[in-house]
């Protein structure tokens, strides 16, 4: 088991001014329902780095439940068709929306491609309309991503020790 600082996020209204523009040519951000093992390569592609293994520990038919349901909404980055990034929400058309993953492929990191898609996704998650979206992001995760979210819109409403499966 492994102790982590926990910070929780929310934000409680859609981004403000005009979307970011694309910071590279062939840079778009879509909504993708993704088949099992393109998610999953994805997900190891982005999350790897920063210890991701919520989804890897899921059952492969829970986690296909979850692909294939409505409220999970997947707003794929994709740099000249390949994919480079990834942001996942959960109830998606409830009050609360959660955003669950965010970030990118390692080798397009440090081109402005992070804030890109998220404000893109974000733009979406707002247009079903909930009371606020949130999340929780901790000390595995890149150390920037506070300060991304921060400038995204979100702030912190709690931070907790956790403990995690090591």
């Amino acid at each position: 088991m492994v102790d982590l600082l926990v910070t929780y996020m929310e934000m409680l209204a859609p981004p403000q001014g005009a979307p970011l523009a694309p910071p590279l040519p062939g840079a778009i951000v879509a909504c993708e329902k993704l088949d099992l093992s393109s998610y999953l390569d994805l997900y190891r592609a982005v999350g790897g780095p920063v210890q991701w293994d919520q989804r890897l520990r899921m059952a492969e038919a829970d986690l296909e439940t979850l692909l294939d349901d409505d409220a999970t909404h997947i707003h794929v980055l994709r740099v000249d068709g390949e994919a480079a990034g990834l942001c996942e929400f959960n109830e998606v058309g409830q009050p609360a929306v959660e955003l669950v993953h965010f970030g990118l492929v390692p080798a397009f990191q440090g081109r402005r491609l992070g804030p890109f898609l998220l404000d893109r996704a974000l733009r979406a998650a707002w247009s079903h309309r909930p009371e606020r979206l949130w999340l929780h992001t901790d000390t595995h995760d890149d150390p920037a991503a506070q300060s991304v979210y921060g400038r995204a819109g979100f702030r912190a409403y709690t931070r907790r020790i956790e403990t995690f499966p090591d």
